[in-house]
Formats: structure tokens, sequence, C-alpha cells
């Protein structure tokens, strides 16, 4: 996937309908992948710029992906739909304190 600094051009945008089970699931596919990128730089098939730049679209994604799944809760919880929670820029979850 490809992502621009503001927002995932569209390519979260299929979160807005899943439910928080298929976001888990997706979140843990994109840690696979950090992992896997991680160990093909260790065994010297990826260049550092190149892990560095997927890396950063794979963490950006899950920044994304956590914080709509953090929403999510967020409305369940005070009695909101779900539903309404908004797949936001990267730019804007990226400053988000942990």
């Amino acid at each position: 996937m490809t992502w621009t600094r503001s927002h995932p051009c569209g390519a979260l945008e299929y979160l807005r309908h899943m439910n928080d089970k298929d976001i888990m699931a997706r979140i843990t596919e994109l840690i696979d992948t950090e992992h896997q990128l991680r160990g093909q730089l260790q065994r010297g098939e990826l260049s550092s710029e190149q892990e560095r730049e997927r890396l950063r679209s794979t963490e950006e994604a899950l920044d994304v992906c956590w914080d709509l799944l953090r929403q999510r809760r967020a409305k369940r919880e005070f009695g909101e739909s779900a539903d309404g929670a908004a797949v936001r820029p990267v730019s804007e979850v990226e400053g988000y304190q942990q």
C-alpha cells in the first residue's frame, strides 16, 4: 500500500466498513509485515532506505488502524454507534501520545 503524509490515499477508507475484529486482523497483518521487513533487512535482502520507506508506510497504516479502533471503542463506551468513527489523516494520528 502507498500512503501520503496527510491521508492514506483512500487505502484505509475500507476500514470504516469493518468491525473491530476485522480491524484487529488488519493490525496483526501490518505487525507481521513490520517483522518481515526487519528480517529482510537483517538478511541483506533490503537496503536501509527501502526498509525505512516501507517500514514508515507500515507504521503509518498501523497508527491509522489503531486510531480508528480506539475511536470505535470510545464511541461504543459512551453509547454512540461505532460506525460513526472516521479514518483520520496520518498527519493527525501521528501526533497523538500513546
